[in-house]
């Protein structure tokens, strides 16, 4: 991907998640609930997307739906999106193990 365009994605990306922080706050959805209420939520917007999976359908709202839900968590915690994926990355760059009816197992798993 050239820079111009990572660049570009970079930008449309922050754009996009501080509407949604701005949307969340428009809508007392930060200090009118709760890490426990938006875990629920997020927990309904998995159902749906397992739903999608299972009929085959687009993800693609679900999957956002649940991006969405995790913005509020991160905001109301202040932590970003760049905080969680660096974790996660730095979690599993070294990780190894196989795949084994189509999942992941760590190592140590085996």
């Amino acid at each position: 991907m050239s820079e111009t365009v990572n660049k570009y994605l970079t930008c449309h990306v922050d754009i996009l998640v501080e509407s949604i922080i701005k949307w969340h706050y428009d809508r007392n959805l930060i200090e009118g609930s709760t890490d426990k209420d938006q875990t629920l939520k997020l927990l309904q917007e998995l159902g749906e997307l397992s739903d999608s999976v299972c009929k085959g359908k687009d993800i693609s709202d679900d999957l956002g739906d649940m991006m969405v839900v995790m913005i509020n968590i991160m905001e109301r915690n202040n932590i970003t999106m760049a905080d969680c994926l660096a974790k996660a990355y730095n979690d599993i760059k070294d990780r190894k193990g196989r795949m084994v009816d189509g999942v992941f197992i760590k190592e140590q798993d085996l």
